[in-house]
């Protein structure tokens, strides 16, 4: 069995009897506040990191916010494909022909996000996306596990595994989108991952020093 495929299992096994609870963000004079704590003040000014949460964003101010982004440039294999971002796959997968896809898995996270824009196919209209000229369903369990392969092979990258290792608040996405109609990540989808994998990795360390 490879590392991720092993490593994939123990992540799903753990997965299964996670508590998490996504947090409300709520409007008070023009201000945007995660648990009474000040995230936008009234002139749109973020707070992108307090002592207990990161707001990720890659043009968020600091380490943390930045790099656990899905836009920061980490290089890893997802099933075969070199991808040079998470942000890649997210975008790759809104393309129907598998030589195209390919073609958007070569950018960066930053390039991919205004790729979308060559795909002649509005996969919101038919709640499928394509991996590899196979439609999934975007709300799928199929769709859901092929998620957790991808961040499961992201970590084999030492670098996001590390700021995952390192990250020791819990980490909100406030700018996501809600609906998964409209998004192929929702803020709690994100939200969920991340936590869950952060914990999964700060656990199996425990066990391994």
């Amino acid at each position: 069995m490879s590392r991720v495929k092993k490593e994939l299992k123990e992540f799903l096994d753990y997965k299964k009897n996670y508590k998490f609870v996504l947090k409300e963000l709520t409007e008070k004079d023009n201000c945007i506040y995660c648990e009474d704590e000040l995230l936008q003040d009234n002139d749109g000014n973020k707070i992108s990191e307090t002592e207990k949460w990161v707001d990720v964003g890659y043009r968020n101010r600091g380490d943390f916010p930045q790099m656990l982004s899905n836009l920061f440039p980490y290089n890893f294999k997802f099933r075969g494909k070199k991808l040079n971002s998470i942000e890649n796959f997210f975008q790759g997968i809104k393309f129907k022909n598998k030589k195209v896809q390919n073609y958007v898995f070569a950018y960066y996270g930053t390039q991919a996000v205004h790729i979308k824009a060559a795909s002649s196919y509005n996969w919101k209209e038919t709640g499928e996306i394509y991996w590899q000229g196979k439609p999934i369903k975007r709300e799928s369990k199929e769709y859901e596990l092929l998620i957790d392969e991808l961040y499961i092979s992201a970590i084999q990258n030492p670098l996001y595994r590390n700021i995952l290792l390192n990250c020791n608040k819990t980490i909100i996405h406030s700018i996501g989108e809600n609906n998964k109609k409209e998004t192929t990540f929702t803020r709690y989808e994100f939200e969920f991952e991340l936590n869950c994998l952060k914990d999964f990795i700060q656990k199996k360390y425990e066990k391994e020093v």
